[in-house]
């Protein structure tokens, strides 16, 4: 099967997509990548490549197509808008030239925000009369609001409209989260929507990754909280329970990764005097179970919004791998697998205080308790989240899909 993936972000940034393409190809399917000049998280594009070029280039076998694009910047929202429209624009206009003569059975997206990007996917899906399926992120135009990226009602509602036009020119829509199906469906009219969630790390099933590590954490009892430091995972949360710990002097948060709220939390640190936090800096993925193998708990946490709740975050994947005791600070579907898993213990989202009582239920359980729910934990994961069982499960699907008899009336397609 050719399979064209398309994503605004790949290789040499770090996002789940390049994953899933590695192990579609490892399953002898041929797959292309059609994507930006990389500029994320930095938001200046790396080294080797230019902003405004375009080209193919061929890395461990695989075959990829650069459009150019306006890189994201540092803390602009106008030039974040400029970065999304500007693959949006590149895509619909060179890659067509790119993809010249390139045949492909299916188009697969991986619909990060903005879920704008699917709009040259499907001018593309036309040209090569190829089917269309995108694997749906977030929730569009929902997560504008519960951002607050946008809360003008008439342009939500604009929004809407062109992503109920979006889904409906698409042949499956998959959704990462099960709390995403009903509300998609609602808007894609006769499209099928299916759930599929996002898979573990690779790294994960590499036994010699969780020996392997680039540093070593403090004595202790250490809940680490790695990934994204952003405006939706309730730093502030955090920072107030390790205020209210601040005098259990075994109790240490530590933070890996990066994000644009490093600055703030640096400033926060400092000026709340606490001492039992670090923060390491970001550290590339397949060394995160040997830092994660260090962990006494792993934590996870979201800003309390009704959208975000229905939103699995990545990381309670790799949590679950990692074999560690999971503490959920949130609210929805994130805290709804970690209990259902037996994997740790949940609070409500944006609770310092219940954060805190949760980091001591665990610090004071007995280590044969906390062995069983990292133990719990590994189970489900390979129950649920194997990197392997759901990359034969995605290539399964897209065969399904790039062989099914096109409908007069697309509308008429049974969910």
């Amino acid at each position: 099967m050719r399979i064209l993936v398309i994503s605004q972000y790949f290789w040499p940034e770090t996002f789940r997509i390049n994953e899933v393409v590695q192990s579609l190809c490892s399953l002898g399917h041929e797959v292309e990548v059609l994507t930006g000049q990389p500029n994320y998280p930095d938001g200046v594009v790396q080294p080797g490549y230019a902003a405004f070029s375009m080209g193919t280039q061929v890395h461990e076998g695989l075959v990829i197509h650069r459009v150019p694009l306006v890189p994201r910047g540092r803390g602009s929202a106008l030039r974040l808008v400029f970065n999304y429209l500007s693959f949006i624009v590149s895509a619909s206009l060179f890659g067509p030239w790119l993809l010249r003569g390139r045949r492909c059975d299916v188009i697969l997206v991986f619909g990060l925000s903005p879920i704008l990007q699917v709009i040259p996917a499907i001018w593309l899906a036309r040209i090569k009369g190829a089917k269309l399926v995108t694997w749906a992120q977030d929730l569009w135009p929902e997560s504008l609001s519960a951002t607050g990226f946008v809360t003008n009602r008439k342009i939500l509602s604009t929004v809407a409209a062109v992503v109920r036009w979006i889904y409906r020119n698409n042949d499956l829509v998959l959704v990462q989260s099960r709390a995403f199906v009903e509300p998609v469906v609602r808007m894609a009219g006769g499209t099928p929507v299916l759930y599929h969630p996002n898979p573990g790390e690779l790294a994960f099933s590499t036994p010699d990754n969780h020996n392997a590590s680039p540093l070593t954490l403090e004595s202790g009892f250490n809940v680490v909280f790695a990934g994204n430091l952003g405006t939706v995972q309730a730093l502030d949360t955090i920072l107030a329970a390790a205020y209210l710990l601040r005098h259990e002097m075994d109790v240490r948060f530590v933070l890996v990764g990066s994000g644009s709220r490093v600055p703030w939390l640096q400033q926060e640190i400092l000026r709340l005097g606490l001492e039992n936090v670090r923060m390491l800096g970001r550290f590339p993925p397949a060394d995160m179970p040997g830092i994660l193998a260090q962990a006494s708990a792993v934590l996870v946490s979201l800003v309390k919004d009704p959208i975000i709740s229905q939103t699995v975050p990545s990381k309670v994947q790799a949590y679950l791998a990692a074999g560690k005791p999971i503490i959920a600070s949130l609210d929805g579907e994130g805290a709804r697998i970690v209990v259902e898993a037996g994997a740790g213990v949940a609070c409500p989202a944006e609770n310092a205080q219940a954060l805190a009582d949760a980091v001591l239920q665990l610090r004071n359980a007995l280590p044969q308790e906390r062995q069983k729910m990292a133990q719990r934990g590994f189970t489900y994961y390979e129950r649920h989240f194997e990197p392997n069982m759901l990359s034969k499960r995605l290539a399964q699907i897209l065969s399904e899909v790039a062989v099914r008899v096109p409908t007069i009336d697309k509308n008429s397609k049974n969910h």
